[in-house]
């Protein structure tokens, strides 16, 4: 070979080389995936591994965990861009949001709370970001503004987590959190000044206010490490109540009750309405039953010495009352439907109760309450309510009217009081709030709302329909009265499932939107919830939960057969546990849905104990420890049953940046791995909200933002125009 031949052939080799090497280079600064005409950015993955019970689990996008590194920061920036660009396509959003602006424009009121001649309540003019607590002198007073969240800051992120008044009314605690977070600062106000006092309460959680005397109780946990914003993820431990002296320092506070030895236990206090008697609550769970602790008050509100009720989270003990020195407790032990009974505290085993209002055989006891010298009884009949009013022995008196099939809360009173409050809701009924006589047994409308809307357009029917094991689950279904059942129409189907919360009849302004695009709404009471008691609570949970999953795909199923909708048009949606129930139905049958919406949701079921409040849901769930559980736990995980070159339906993930209930990194690794799997041309995005938490407090104007993002991601992936004139036109008419 000659000398100038062996350079040509050098110099080819090596811009071979070069270029290989430049293609490889390429390769790893733009590692891309495409669908739906998007480019995502590949989220890394690495070599991360556990063992459970001798099973290997990749955890390749663990890293995504630590949310404050800036890696982290950097990939929910990219996502987030992603996001806004795909749903920047519809030329309708900006219009969207108009309408939901218009919708949500109405004067909200609170159900009044009665304190001797004053009445306090909430309201909101239409469009602030938080509602406004207001004060009169006797129901017919001026209305005087008492406190008014929206000056704690310029966003509306700082929220009022609740109220609580003394036994005489002139001290008002409050509890605020911040950014949609669960931790929370008590205050003080006095309400015949108006002003904040000097007290203040930092590191509470689930916490309540229960008054005595010149002070108060309340729950807390210490103060968390603050490395990397840990106090956001790190686990909730020996959760202690404290007594707080008003006018003195938090770190003069005396702590009453702690157990050192279960710290996952979580601990509450309330007090008698008479404050004569200090209650303690222990649970185990979120979803559990409770252990019971009473004790008078000695020489001071400290100098307690408890008695033991009940121990064990088996059944819950709630005291409504006290009559005569007998609790009047709200219990669902040996009665599944719950049912009510007095019990002697020196004697309080089960065999000594005094039946006062037995278990009823096709209703569920909900909520209990005296007032006027009467108990008041509101009952779930097919997840939706009635009410009855019982004397203090228990005998039946009257039943409350209702303006028709609903959702109702209130009643709250002392012994002389006569006149109540209570609020009345459905689906296309706004919260009214109803003025109630014991005496009269008449309801009179107090305070109601103007929604720019005709109810009578729009019809609210239950089905009920045959689960995969036979078991006949309840459904709503509401949509317009000329809604054609041509198996076409934009259907949002929401559920949750769990933890014994039943998902009652309520109103939102944001689903008028969808009904009035001539849309189907269905909300289905799957099993896991408390419509029917502890029986259909249990038959959701642990080692049952598939039965869950069951209900909802029976659901979509029910809804397509009848014509409602087809699977092209089909939305699923849940919050929180209702996000684990989406994540685990769109990976069991991905076929039979058009979009998926998961919203915070629970979708690591290896490791969502590890974090926060985690831990109180193993009693629901189970745990990946035990061996049994992890078994089960592994065969309906959303994470870990997502499957390689799969189509998914197209998905939007929701969470957001201060979520201390269910940690957004469940949202990053799903939404990761989804976007990695899936082989369809549907997109896989992840809204991450800033400045927001599990959902509670998040104001107004955050609230139309998600919702406007998500009817525009719903009507993108369906094909669907929304006609706003139609809108006009009903509005019109009406005028």
């Amino acid at each position: 070979m000659t000398k100038l031949k062996f350079t040509l052939l050098f110099t080819l080799i090596l811009a071979l080389i070069i270029q290989v090497a430049d293609a490889k280079d390429k390769k790893k600064k733009k590692k891309v995936i495409k669908n739906a005409g998007l480019t995502y950015v590949k989220t890394r993955k690495d070599k991360t591994t556990d063992n459970y019970h001798g099973s290997q689990i990749a955890d390749p996008y663990r890293w995504l965990e630590n949310d404050k590194s800036a890696e982290t920061a950097k990939w929910i920036t990219d996502q987030n861009v992603i996001t806004q660009s795909f749903l920047g396509r519809a030329p309708y959003k900006s219009l969207i949001k108009t309408k939901l602006t218009e919708l949500w424009n109405y004067q909200k009121f609170s159900i009044p709370i009665n304190k001797g001649k004053r009445i306090f309540y909430f309201s909101n003019n239409g469009l602030q970001n938080q509602s406004v607590l207001y004060m009169k002198e006797g129901s017919s007073g001026t209305q005087q503004t008492l406190l008014d969240p929206n000056e704690f800051s310029t966003d509306g992120t700082v929220s009022l987590g609740g109220i609580e008044f003394n036994k005489a009314g002139d001290k008002m605690g409050y509890i605020i959190n911040r950014s949609g977070s669960d931790w929370q600062e008590i205050y003080v106000l006095d309400v015949n000044t108006k002003k904040t006092l000097s007290d203040k309460i930092n590191w509470a959680k689930f916490s309540s206010i229960a008054w005595k005397g010149d002070g108060f109780f309340y729950s807390r946990y210490d103060e968390p490490k603050k490395e990397n914003g840990s106090e956001l993820s790190d686990q909730n431990s020996n959760q202690k109540v404290y007594f707080h002296k008003l006018g003195t320092q938090q770190s003069a506070d005396k702590l009453v009750y702690q157990d050192v030895n279960r710290p996952n236990m979580g601990w509450s206090a309330a007090t008698t309405k008479d404050e004569g008697m200090l209650i303690l609550y222990g649970t185990e769970g979120a979803s559990t039953g409770n252990e019971l602790y009473v004790s008078d008050f000695g020489n001071t509100p400290t100098d307690l010495k408890f008695k033991t009720l009940y121990t064990g989270v088996k059944y819950n003990y709630s005291v409504v009352d006290v009559f005569a020195g007998r609790l009047l407790i709200f219990t669902n032990r040996n009665a599944a439907r719950y049912k009510l009974v007095l019990t002697d505290p020196n004697f309080p085993d089960a065999d000594q109760w005094i039946s006062v209002v037995p278990e009823a055989k096709d209703m569920v006891m909900q909520n209990v309450t005296t007032a006027g010298k009467r108990i008041i009884i509101t009952y779930m009949k097919d997840a939706y309510n009635k009410v009855m009013v019982y004397d203090e022995y228990g005998s039946l008196t009257q039943e409350v009217g209702l303006p028709s099939i609903g959702t109702v809360a209130g009643f709250e009173g002392e012994k002389e009081d006569d006149e109540l409050f209570f609020s009345f809701s459905s689906f296309i009924y706004p919260p009214t709030i109803f003025s109630y006589s014991i005496k009269t047994n008449n309801r009179t409308k107090y305070m109601a709302s103007d929604v720019k809307f005709n109810p009578e357009d729009y019809i609210v029917k239950q089905v009920f329909f045959s689960s995969a094991d036979g078991t006949q689950v309840p459904m709503f279904i509401i949509h317009s009265r000329k809604l054609k059942l041509e198996g076409n129409n934009v259907t949002y189907l929401y559920g949750y499932g769990g933890f014994n919360i039943s998902l009652n009849p309520t109103f939102s302004p944001a689903r008028l939107l969808l009904l009035q695009q001539g849309g189907v709404l269905a909300v289905v009471n799957l099993r896991g919830g408390g419509e029917y008691g502890e029986n259909w609570h249990k038959a959701g949970m642990l080692d049952k939960k598939q039965n869950v999953f069951n209900d909802f795909i029976a659901a979509a199923q029910y809804l397509i057969e009848k014509k409602y909708t087809s699977s092209q048009k089909l939305a699923i949606a849940g919050g929180s546990n209702g996000g684990l129930l989406v994540g685990a139905c769109m990976t069991q049958r991905p076929d039979l849905y058009k979009v998926a919406l998961p919203a915070v949701g629970v979708l690591d079921m290896l490791r969502y104990q590890k974090f926060t409040i985690g831990h109180a849901w193993v009693p629901e769930y189970g745990s990946s420890d035990t061996a049994a559980q992890f078994n089960y736990l592994i065969k309906y995980s959303p994470l870990h049953n997502l499957k390689v070159k799969t189509a998914y339906p197209a998905t939007m993930v929701t969470t957001a940046d201060h979520d201390d209930r269910v940690v957004p990194a469940h949202s990053f690794k799903y939404a990761a791995t989804i976007q990695e799997h899936n082989v369809s041309e549907n997109p896989v995005l992840i809204r991450i909200d800033s400045k927001a938490g599990h959902g509670a407090g998040k104001p107004i104007s955050k609230q139309i933002d998600e919702w406007t993002d998500i009817y525009t991601f719903m009507y993108l992936n369906m094909g669907f125009t929304p006609d706003f004139k139609v809108i006009d036109k009903e509005e019109i008419e009406e005028e």
